[in-house]
């Protein structure tokens, strides 16, 4: 779990301020760092274009290109808007006594191509000519590498015009906010954080931080290795509600069970065909230990039921699906003692928002300011874990947010989310709190999805439970 900082102004200043660091030193460390970058993982390539702005983004970029011309590259620098900050014109004038480093007139072709143009320091429109310039780079064939975070995109993570399309962001100092949104992940593409002259623990000290990165070291899958002596009893019981499209709470109960429930019950008014390992009732078993609801739901249980035997219950519960249609499950979200996890998709969050708020939101409002309404969501619920799901899934619990970026294309396919519902709640059903289920399950789901070897077109839900079962612990 790696923190996750919203910019790194607070960090460079205590560098100055405290380590008697300067900004031409952090310069000199964070052009290294991409220079390392380059000659350790692209070590076959001859030439690099530099594409510098006139700020500090650019000077970036202009001590690259001396470092670079120093490891024998052929290098290329491309400033089509002159030096203007302090450190940019030192470091051109610093370039300028090198030999052979040259200062072209347009964007050309090379193995390498390096955003420096803006970085995480825009806030604003770019201008018609930068547009044309990030466009061109576009259409360059060369590997294309952004200096701390794509031209185009600010520290919030927006776009006002045209993106940069990397295929790696080498990002300064820490990790920002910015790189894991869902709009942008493809032109972000491999994000790699290099050290500015400084221990990362030394450099992040003290700043305060509430957002996280996941990552694979981060999953803990359950286990039945503490005891030689166990029953299924000792790992809960998970209950799914089925109803109107009943293949739904059904994947959703194989996944549980699959996930390491003790038992798993498919609650219903109906009779379905289900796997024998699952259990079919009409009401929630005493010995019920977790729930989940709403996974092709409809409009099959009537308010009275939802009332007595699911918002009475005061169990673990995990809401999906059509529970953001329904005023009468929704009323859970009141219940400031209860273990509660919310699963939707951004359709379904707007609908969501809507009952809460009485405030209209789309889509792409959501999708493009995917950080700033999970922690409008938190500030209202604190005590309920949202998971939003989407390119980077976002889990938020009492103001702090978890970003796993580790999900595939191959999940782009229905049945998806109720496979997800059921891991959830399996770890609910043994004893996980809301958050930390929230965490592990979506983790094990990321995992099992990367793991399927079929065409990324192919996979289907059920293949998914079947992957879960070879997980193992990293």
């Amino acid at each position: 779990m790696r923190k996750v900082f919203k910019n790194c102004r607070a960090m460079d200043k205590r560098c100055y301020d405290e380590y008697g660091l300067t900004e031409d030193i952090l310069m000199e460390h964070a052009a290294g760092g991409m220079a390392n970058y380059i000659n350790t993982h692209l070590p076959d390539k001859e030439s690099i274009l530099i594409v510098c702005g006139s700020g500090n983004n650019g000077a970036d970029g202009l001590v690259l290109a001396r470092l670079m011309k120093f490891n024998v590259f052929s290098v290329k620098i491309y400033l089509p808007f002159g030096a203007k900050s302090p450190m940019a014109k030192l470091q051109l004038a610093r370039v300028k006594k090198l030999k052979y480093i040259e200062i072209v007139d347009e964007i050309c072709e090379a193995d390498i191509i390096v955003d420096s143009l803006f970085g995480a320091g825009l806030n604003r429109a770019l201008g018609e000519k930068n547009q044309d310039i990030v466009d061109a780079m576009n259409d360059l064939n060369g590997y294309k590498i952004a200096c701390d975070i794509p031209t185009g995109i600010d520290e919030n993570g927006k776009a006002f015009s045209s993106v940069f399309d990397a295929d790696t962001t080498i990002t300064m100092g820490a990790r920002k906010e910015s790189l894991y949104t869902d709009e942008f992940k493809d032109s972000v593409g491999i994000i790699h954080r290099i050290d500015l002259g400084i221990r990362y623990n030394h450099y992040t000290r003290g700043v305060p931080v509430d957002s996280y990165l996941l990552d694979m070291d981060d999953l803990e899958l359950p286990t039945r290795d503490f005891s030689q002596s166990t029953h299924k009893g000792d790992f809960g019981h998970a209950v799914i509600f089925a109803g109107d499209m009943s293949g739904a709470g059904i994947m959703s109960a194989m996944a549980a069970s699959r996930f390491g429930a003790g038992l798993t019950t498919v609650v219903s008014l109906d009779k379905y065909p289900i796997p024998i390992y699952l259990m079919n009732k009409e009401t929630p078993p005493a010995t019920s230990s977790a729930m989940a609801i709403g996974m092709g739901l409809g409009s099959a249980l009537d308010e009275a039921y939802v009332e007595k035997h699911i918002v009475d219950s005061r169990l673990p519960i995990v809401l999906d699906a059509d529970s953001f249609y329904r005023d009468d499950i929704l009323a859970i979200l009141k219940q400031k003692e209860r273990e509660i996890v919310l699963t939707p998709h951004p359709k379904e969050f707007a609908t969501l928002w809507k009952h809460l708020t009485n405030e209209d939101i789309s889509v792409s409002d959501i999708q493009s300011d995917r950080f700033a309404i999970v922690r409008r969501f938190s500030a209202l619920y604190p005590h309920v874990t949202l998971l939003l799901k989407g390119a980077n899934m976002l889990i938020v619990n009492e103001g702090e947010m978890y970003i796993n970026p580790l999900g595939s294309t191959k999940l782009s396919k229905g049945g998806s989310g109720d496979v997800l519902s059921g891991l959830v709640v399996a770890l609910l059903a043994q004893g996980y709190s809301a958050i930390d289920a929230a965490i592990q399950g979506s983790l094990a789901f990321a995992k099992a999805s990367n793991a399927y070897k079929g065409a990324s077109y192919s996979m289907l839900a059920t293949d998914i439970i079947e992957q879960i079962s070879l997980l193992e612990g990293e």
